[in-house]
């Protein structure tokens, strides 16, 4: 509310500062600042309540069927996207909608008992493909999945109980993505962050769209009723963001949207800039094509606060051409000897910092956590002139659907898509020492302008040059398919030891087992929650560390040899539409704000996360000679406890006996286990206990 009051009296007081010796220039500075200042009112109003929903539970007999449409993907993609959409807990039939028809996607679908739709032509792309399957659906609700999003076990069980409602016609849930090196991720595994520039978003803004019922359906990752579609006659066609197009066309038939605000599927995130942008040119398209084409402020159907959603929405992407305007105007400064105010400095300063300080804090709070302003600057310079070209949809409707691009390493140039960043830091480069000069020879600008339009332009530089370096930083990163990051116990040439960095095709081992040559093939078995499976592992190389005078091999990294199918989609549906990525390695998207860091704001405590993951034998009695059972130990801060993570129930009446099998040994640790969590995967459940030593096994960890 102070940042309302002080953005009304600075903004009001601008109006005095106009330099009338650059009308032009001075007043357009001016509406840039009155539509950073409008659209921030706008996103108060829609965050300033976010809902909080409990899952009900789903009732019994519903008929559901899940489409999953496609185009070009591979269909190594779909299947992993099948096998966990076949894998949910609820009854349901899966459908893989080719838009392709292609034979070897037909043969897959046949393979995995799936339900398999192809149709002759192409029209109106992903809203024409899952139209075309409706007809042959009888089934009261529709789940959607994008091809590369593969759901939970529980997406079902989470979201078919708010359909008891007969207004709700749709239930999103947010769209995550594993790939958490991609361009959009910034992942920190040493300080626990997993932050992507979509997590404002689908943490907050879409919640507090929610309050409004105004939550858009996405187009994935939704489960929509049939006879609301059928109210307006299947999924919106004629734009290229079906997923907005149908909202609003639901939300003016007077029908309710949920948002259930928790992650139930994964998918793959644009890895590099060039899919990253097409991306966001194409979402930006569609809000102005749904805009020219259904009108937002003066349709009917829609209540206010519906109306001040959707033109929340559709009013971002201008932010590119605000954007552009501020990237440039201290070189025309510079250059030109342009002040857009009259007044003296200290006189501005005084006024404008305060507003700036409280944006900045105001944006904070509101985000709660999950603006991390600084990242989010950096994506706005990396998008900023994609934005402002997407607006030109408003002029031409278009209809022709760009589908994302879903390899994880395309090889080409990004050169073309920095070329907006690279003029950037050249202007503003070239502005500096050019206004320096100017300013020498002919006192063009006055000292205190001159040096903030130094520091303005700096800042630029600075923020265009960070996207150029991130941007070439993923580019150097060559792999072709994502290893995820979480253990996994295992057995190498008959040593038991852990496993991380881990994909279909291969994967990292740690533990004690000398120095394998390259190419050398050693039998493998990973401990997966549906029971072991066993493989051949190639060496493709070794990392060695010293202890002592010792020498010992640090890592083992490979790729497996002729894995059959079958245990190839086994790890496939162990890995995708998991969260085992955040739950064992304690991800976290938000960041402490400002009020939170002062103590006046109340800040959410997470769990201690495991410093490193051992693999251990289980003996649940101590005493007890028995068959031991294989599982994982994490080491926590508190050296009486330890994270222990099984692929069964334990009695914590019992106590327990858990041989750690590290790098340097084995050794023996005694206690009981409590505070037990179930984590479930496609291909099966896993149980995470919290487990309190006895002193002499704490003096062992010691």
């Amino acid at each position: 509310m102070l940042f309302i009051a002080v953005g009304f009296w600075y903004l009001y007081w601008r109006l005095g500062t106009f330099n009338d010796a650059h009308p032009v220039f001075s007043r357009v500075l001016y509406g840039a600042e009155l539509f950073g200042f409008f659209t921030a009112l706008l996103n108060i109003f829609m965050t300033w309540r976010l809902t909080e929903r409990q899952a009900p539970p789903p009732p019994d007999g519903l008929k559901v069927d899940v489409f999953i449409p496609t185009y070009n993907e591979d269909v190594e993609m779909v299947r992993r996207t099948a096998l966990a959409a076949r894998a949910m807990d609820y009854p349901h039939q899966t459908w893989i909608l080719d838009d392709g028809n292609r034979p070897a996607m037909r043969e897959m679908a046949a393979a995995l008992g799936l339900r398999y739709l192809a149709r002759s032509d192409n029209a109106d792309a992903k809203a024409g493909n899952l139209n075309h399957a409706l007809p042959c659906s009888d089934a009261e609700l529709i789940a959607t999945f994008d091809a590369d999003h593969a759901p939970r076990r529980d997406f079902l069980l989470k979201t078919l109980g708010y359909f008891a409602d007969a207004q709700v016609a749709f239930v999103q849930t947010p769209q995550d993505f594993y790939n958490l090196d991609s361009f959009q991720n910034r992942t920190d595994s040493r300080n626990r962050i997993a932050w992507s520039e979509q997590s404002l978003f689908f943490r907050v803004i879409q919640r507090g769209k929610d309050v409004w019922n105004a939550a858009f359906y996405c187009g994935s990752c939704a489960v929509i009723r049939r006879s609301a579609l059928d109210s307006i006659g299947g999924f919106a066609t004629g734009t290229v963001t079906e997923d907005i197009h149908t909202s609003l066309r639901l939300h003016k038939r007077g029908y309710r949207s949920v948002y259930h605000c928790e992650s139930l599927a994964y998918g793959v995130a644009p890895a590099k800039i060039e899919p990253f942008l097409k991306q966001r040119v194409r979402w930006g398209v569609g809000a102005m094509n749904v805009w020219r084409k259904e009108g937002i402020l003066f349709t009917r159907g829609l209540t206010l606060a519906q109306r001040v959603n959707y033109l929340a929405t559709v009013l971002a992407y201008f932010d590119g051409w605000q954007k552009a305007f501020f990237y440039f105007a201290p070189v025309y400064v510079l250059m030109a000897g342009a002040m857009p105010i009259s007044v003296d400095g200290w006189v501005f300063l005084l006024h404008f910092l305060p507003y700036l300080a409280l944006n900045f804090l105001s944006f904070e709070e509101i985000a709660r956590g999950y603006g991390r302003s600084l990242l989010i600057e950096q994506y706005n310079m990396a998008r900023f002139a994609s934005f402002a070209w997407s607006t030109l949809g408003v002029l031409k409707v278009r209809t022709r659907f760009g589908v994302t691009a879903k390899a994880l390493r395309e090889r080409s140039s990004t050169l073309q898509y920095l070329l907006p960043q690279i003029v950037v830091i050249g202007l503003n480069g070239a502005a500096i020492p050019v206004g320096i000069l100017l300013f020498h020879a002919t006192g063009h600008l006055p000292a205190d302008g001159l040096w903030a339009n130094v520091f303005w332009a700096s800042v630029n530089s600075a923020l265009a040059l960070r996207v150029v370096r991130f941007t070439r930083r993923q580019d150097d990163n060559r792999r072709d398919e994502y290893r995820f990051q979480f253990p996994v116990a295992a057995r190498l040439n008959g040593v038991l030891g852990t496993v991380d960095d881990l994909s279909p095709r291969g994967l990292s081992f740690y533990g004690a087992i000398g120095e394998p040559m390259t190419g050398e093939r050693l039998p493998l078995v990973l401990y997966l929650p549906d029971g072991p499976l066993a493989a051949e592992f190639e060496v493709r190389g070794t990392v060695s560390a010293e202890q002592g005078e010792s020498r010992y091999t640090r890592l083992v990294g490979g790729a497996f040899r002729q894995l059959p199918l079958a245990e190839e989609q086994r790890i496939e549906q162990f890995l995708y539409g998991s969260s085992l990525q955040w739950e064992l390695n304690r991800y976290r998207e938000d960041n402490p704000t400002p009020l939170q860091k002062m103590g006046w704001v109340p800040n959410t405590e997470t769990l201690p996360a495991a410093r490193y993951w051992s693999s251990c034998e289980l003996v649940p009695n101590a005493a007890a000679d028995a068959a031991r059972h294989i599982g994982l130990v994490g080491t926590l801060p508190r050296q009486d406890e330890i994270d222990l993570l099984v692929n069964r129930m334990i009695d914590s009446a019992q106590a327990l006996a858990v041989v750690v099998h590290s790098r340097t040994g084995a050794r023996t640790l005694h206690g009981r286990a409590s505070k037990c969590d179930v984590l479930a995967t496609g291909g099966g459940t896993l149980y995470r206990y919290r487990v309190h030593l006895v002193q002499e096994a704490v003096a062992a960890v010691a």
